[in-house]
């Protein structure tokens, strides 16, 4: 199974996804209003993205929440 790793600094605003591991080689290309795709250099596949000036709640997107806290089973 694919592992999702989410990275928050509320300090510096910046929330980072990767749904792949971390490159040496990465490459991150702007795609505007501060969400940044960070790439394999060598492939140009994308393993995750950059979120700037990020904080909950968020108004750039709809479907996607973060939240602090363990995850409850049903």
């Amino acid at each position: 199974m694919a592992q999702v790793k989410i990275y928050y600094e509320p300090e510096m605003e910046l929330l980072t996804v990767f749904w792949q591991a971390p490159r040496k080689n990465q490459i991150a290309t702007e795609l505007g209003d501060g969400i940044i795709l960070i790439k394999d250099s060598t492939t140009g596949e994308p393993i995750g993205i950059e979120i700037l000036s990020y904080q909950p709640g968020d108004n750039r997107f709809d479907a996607v929440s973060v939240e602090m806290g363990r995850l409850a089973t049903v």
